[in-house]
């Protein structure tokens, strides 16, 4: 059974940077799509950024120039580069991955706390 974790997460002041990773428990498997999601409290889990196997990343329009989504598919690792942090972006962020197999499946993170505060 595949299982993802995040890493990175923490507080942070504002203006100040972070970087999360996501990695899968296995590696032998092709992995279409990875996104990220956060959920802040009270707030609907939302869509921070994606990007789909040789695609390109697509943004939500609060995080655009300040986080970048990249991806290792030798290892089926995902980060996301978070830059120019504002008090907003704290919430939990969610590790999500999608394949094609046989069927569709699939895999969500735990998630990771980041908080931006002073």
């Amino acid at each position: 059974q595949v299982q993802l974790r995040e890493s990175g997460g923490g507080l942070v002041q504002p203006g100040g940077s972070l970087t999360l990773s996501c990695a899968a428990s296995e590696t032998s498997i092709s992995i279409d799509a990875m996104a990220w999601h956060r959920q802040a409290p009270g707030k609907q889990r939302e869509l921070v950024a994606t990007v789909t196997r040789g695609g390109s990343p697509i943004y939500a329009d609060s995080v655009k120039g300040r986080f970048t989504i990249s991806r290792d598919d030798a290892k089926n690792m995902m980060y996301l580069q978070m830059n120019s942090l504002k008090p907003e972006d704290t919430a939990v962020y969610y590790c999500f991955m999608k394949r094609l197999a046989t069927r569709l499946v699939t895999y969500w993170g735990q998630g990771t706390q980041v908080t931006v505060s002073s």
